[in-house]
């Protein structure tokens, strides 16, 4: 058994204005919103049970019926504070893994389940092919993307740093990632654990970012294995990403990176 948790809580001031009044994972991609794809790629993968972190205009989702949790300080935080402000969702998985994903990201059906499959402890999924995506989001790919290093069994030992080379980046971190049954109540331990009075890559404890907290993982001796993935998802970071992918849409020609299901 698998459940999902996905992190909707941010402002999506990058994307303003069309998150004037509404959140960022209600920002229609086609003719769907971010939030429907990801729903519906859940449940085609036979995951149903689904909650949400909400913050930023929350009742857009709480009236939607799903299981929410809401991160109050949604304004002066980050994903990681939005993650553990639904411990009660996480602490009752018992025996089921937990998806965690991003709210502003879509992904096809072939890479969610390559995450199911994956048996380790953590799984993230990571794009190879990133430099592709990048070069149609921005000028310079290297500028805005982050280091990810691979053991020679694929376990990642190094993510979310800056990086000066394109060789220090073996795939790109993509906002997808799968917890073990076993490993939850560990997880919320290790988080309960750290100091909240120290920084964190030059971030204090509210606004560390996700992949400096699965770094400290990492650095713990947790065993986060790369899906590596080809292509297959988006991320709609600015209005510039959405108009890009609209533009790919209507020539279609947006399949190359993403195959939306309409």
């Amino acid at each position: 058994m698998t459940r999902a948790l996905i992190l909707a809580a941010g402002q999506g001031k990058r994307l303003r204005p069309l998150t004037n009044k509404k959140p960022k994972c209600l920002v229609e991609l086609g003719n769907k919103s971010l939030l429907t794809r990801q729903i519906n790629t859940l449940r085609r993968c036979n995951i149903n049970d689904i909650a949400i972190v909400t913050g930023y205009r929350s009742t857009c989702i709480e009236v939607l019926g799903f299981k929410t949790y809401k991160n109050w300080k949604y304004k002066t935080t980050n994903m990681v504070a939005s993650l553990f402000s639904a411990i009660p969702f996480l602490d009752s998985a018992k025996d089921a893994d937990v998806v965690i994903s991003y709210g502003d990201i879509v992904y096809e059906d072939k890479n969610l389940l390559a995450l199911l499959d994956c048996p380790d402890e953590i799984a993230i999924m990571v794009d190879s092919k990133w430099i592709d995506l990048w070069s149609v989001r921005m000028s310079d790919p290297l500028k805005d993307a982050e280091t990810l290093k691979l053991d020679n069994n694929n376990y990642i030992t190094e993510l979310g740093k800056k990086p000066t080379s394109y060789t220090q980046i073996q795939g790109q971190y993509t906002g997808l990632i799968k917890f073990r049954s076993d490993m939850i109540k560990r997880l919320i331990n290790f988080y309960k654990s750290l100091d909240r009075n120290i920084f964190y890559a030059n971030k204090n404890f509210d606004n560390m970012y996700m992949t400096t907290f699965l770094q400290l993982l990492i650095d713990d001796n947790w065993k986060a294995k790369a899906v590596i993935v080809k292509s297959g998802w988006l991320e709609v970071d600015s209005l510039e990403d959405l108009n890009k992918y609209k533009s790919l849409l209507i020539q279609d020609r947006l399949s190359v990176f993403y195959a939306t299901e309409d």
